[in-house]
């Protein structure tokens, strides 16, 4: 990485970059600016934003909810500007926020892939998540991927 990285809480003032960098990289699948606005003012999700040089270049927005008795982490988006991408932004806002999951005493961190995104599932991977699961036509005609990494002991 050429500058350094930071990563800090989003907040709603950042909804107008957010929702360009969400609109660049899932394009008809994007969240409405009007979702990530909910997601950065709903208590129960953790928003973060990855800055270069004093711009925005990533975010990645997590909720935490209780399942089966068990207090579970899902990673609703994370994304990362085509220009920055391949240079270690997405893990670390990953990290970042697996690390506040632990803090709140998360035990399992779920997200969801499209089967075809061969970038992300590697990344994903290589970070510890495991398949669990496939979703059918998730995403309109593809299908997604489930996959979850143990945070903690159950």
């Amino acid at each position: 990485m050429s500058a350094t990285v930071k990563i800090e809480d989003a907040s709603i003032i950042h909804l107008d970059r957010l929702f360009e960098i969400e609109m660049e990289c899932f394009k008809s699948e994007a969240f409405t600016k009007q979702q990530i606005a909910q997601l950065l003012q709903n208590q129960n999700c953790i928003s973060l934003i990855a800055k270069e040089n004093n711009k925005i270049i990533g975010f990645v927005i997590g909720m935490v909810y209780v399942e089966d008795d068990v207090l579970t982490g899902h990673i609703l988006t994370i994304d990362v500007s085509p220009s920055h991408r391949r240079k270690g932004v997405g893990i670390k806002l990953l990290q970042e926020l697996e690390k506040i999951f632990r803090d709140k005493h998360v035990k399992i961190s779920r997200l969801e892939v499209r089967e075809g995104n061969i970038a992300a599932l590697s990344l994903y991977q290589k970070l510890g998540y495991r398949k669990v699961g496939k979703l059918h036509h998730y995403y309109g005609d593809a299908h997604g991927i489930l996959l979850e990494k143990a945070l903690a002991q159950l």
